[in-house]
């Protein structure tokens, strides 16, 4: 598990549908003039180097982000999405890529909460670095499952909780719906954001099924789900074939948004002529 580093994957389509999903929510908590908590259960290094080695080895950002980067077309969820990458870039060439502590960086105001878990040791001193100046910030490098004990409820009573593993150890899939669980116990109306992996892959197909009857017990919003496939199985019948975002309390808005977004996604991003997305969203 400590070996695994996001860089390899940085705004690749997984990345995009993820962080289209954060800024949404994000947008939407910082509508309201009180603070909010930001929970980021494996936050990473804060970003990354597309023009590095770890980028370069399969440049997935090529068929992600760098799609849609100097499109002009783009409906309004996008573009916002879009200008925020490119704020990371300065010079105008996009270089480096923002990672979900960074967007919340751009996003969260200075009264809001941010609480970025990383265990990867190069990782964290990376993003303790970047956000040293943030004010109402720690950067930890404990466990961010274990984190929900210590962080929920929020002292802001309002609070957004992010969970992104890489699900490279099986286990990780029990560990988000036991987390999932924890965080509504502790406050049922957190808006908990869950990527998970599409694979050929039993503990994939199982866990979102789960999480939405756990959701349906005890979320006071209901949920919803999107899910963006791009891809077909390999020749051995594996590999990564898109990518889902459970989101648990979401804000009324979001389905609209992703409604206007996700047809495009698979037009630009979609790998093969069966690219297709998911939809759903049940509400209490």
């Amino acid at each position: 598990m400590l070996a695994y580093r996001h860089a390899f994957h940085a705004g690749n389509h997984a990345d995009v549908l993820k962080h289209l999903v954060l800024t949404r929510v994000l947008r939407y908590m910082g509508e309201k003039d009180k603070p909010y908590t930001l929970i980021d259960t494996h936050a990473g290094a804060g970003g990354y180097s597309v023009e590095g080695r770890y980028a370069q080895k399969k440049a997935e950002y090529s068929d992600g982000v760098a799609r849609l980067y100097d499109r002009k077309d783009l409906p309004a969820p996008l573009a916002d999405y879009m200008s925020l990458v490119r704020a990371f870039n300065p010079d105008g060439q996009l270089r480096q890529y923002p990672g979900s502590p960074a967007l919340a960086n751009f996003l969260l105001r200075e009264t809001d909460r941010l609480r970025a878990y990383e265990l990867h040791s190069t990782d964290h001193r990376i993003l303790t670095s970047y956000l040293e100046s943030r004010p109402n910030t720690q950067v930890s490098d404990r466990d961010g499952f274990s984190a929900i004990r210590a962080e929920l409820p929020s002292p802001t009573r309002r609070a957004a909780l992010l969970m992104d593993p890489s699900y490279e150890i099986k286990t990780d899939y029990a560990k988000v719906l036991a987390a999932l669980r924890e965080a509504l116990e502790r406050a049922a109306d957190t808006v908990v954001m869950i990527w998970y992996p599409q694979l050929v892959l039993l503990e994939s197909a199982q866990m979102v099924p789960r999480l939405k009857a756990s959701a349906d017990a005890m979320a006071k919003k209901g949920w919803l789900h999107a899910r963006l496939t791009v891809a077909q199985p390999d020749a051995n019948g594996f590999g990564m074939l898109g990518s889902g975002m459970l989101v648990v309390n979401p804000p009324f808005t979001l389905h609209d948004e992703l409604a206007e977004c996700l047809p495009l996604l698979v037009e630009k991003l979609g790998q093969y002529d069966g690219a297709n997305f998911v939809l759903e969203q049940k509400t209490v």
